[in-house]
């Protein structure tokens, strides 16, 4: 399965495979084999002799917010399914209720649906963004007012660009 990370500002593309209990993960041309065991509290990765003692705090749901503690860090993942990008919002969910969209590739702006302060209505279109000859229109997850607006027509972006911020 092919996912997208983000990670504060870090942004990854990630290709996982999962056989019984062994984890295949390319990140970045690096591989790993990794085995997965099922702990009291979580989860425990075993890679080259190192063993990851590691919780996942949330649901994980394509395109929210999900916590997942390594050890002692703590780290809000935000995993995108690419296959789910066409046609739906890459948003988040933060705890302080807002929504980001997000740009799901790289890609260029070719109609922005919405301005600054504007109450909208979940599904309604933020904006068009084409890359590789198709156009995807990027949908409010939630009812809301946009508070960010960070594009406008002719802009270049990037995959995992924050375009717009819904509270």
């Amino acid at each position: 399965m092919k996912l997208h990370a983000a990670i504060a500002d870090y942004h990854t593309d990630m290709q996982l495979r999962v056989e019984g209990t062994r984890v295949f993960a390319e990140i970045e041309n690096r591989r790993y084999a990794l085995e997965l065991q099922e702990s009291a509290e979580g989860y425990l990765l075993i890679h080259d002799g190192r063993v990851f003692d590691c919780r996942v705090e949330s649901t994980p749901e394509s395109g929210k917010e999900v916590d997942v503690v390594v050890g002692m860090a703590r780290f809000a993942v935000i995993f995108t399914d690419p296959k789910r990008l066409r046609g739906t919002a890459v948003m988040s969910a933060h705890a302080d209720g807002a929504a980001r969209i997000l740009a799901p590739m790289p890609g260029k702006v070719v109609k922005v649906l919405v301005e600054n302060g504007d109450h909208i209505e979940a599904g309604k279109g933020i904006a068009v963004v084409e890359a590789m000859k198709m156009q995807n229109e990027l949908k409010s997850p939630k009812t809301g007012t946009v508070v960010a607006l960070n594009v406008k027509v002719g802009a270049t972006v990037n995959g995992g660009d924050v375009l717009a911020v819904v509270e």
